[in-house]
């Protein structure tokens, strides 16, 4: 850790930042994760077991957490 705060400046300059989902279609994508979510939920709810759990449940989950945060940041409100 022997560089400067001005060198480490320097390099961040040279790598722009590029988010994976762009400012424009935030809201769009995450209309489409939290609608995904909620399919796969009631999927999930027609066929309970220990199997669907895990195949159906977690993807669920994590789609409809990832478009909440998304809708969020689409709508101007950062967490």
């Amino acid at each position: 850790m022997d560089s400067s705060l001005h060198e480490v400046w320097q390099a961040a300059a040279g790598s722009p930042f590029l988010p994976t989902v762009g400012k424009n279609s935030q809201f769009l994508v995450a209309f489409l994760l939290m609608l995904l979510g909620i399919f796969i939920t009631g999927l999930l709810a027609l066929n309970r077991s220990l199997v669907n759990l895990t195949t159906l449940g977690i993807p669920a989950s994590l789609a409809f957490a990832f478009g909440t945060v998304y809708m969020f940041c689409a709508v101007g409100v950062y967490v």
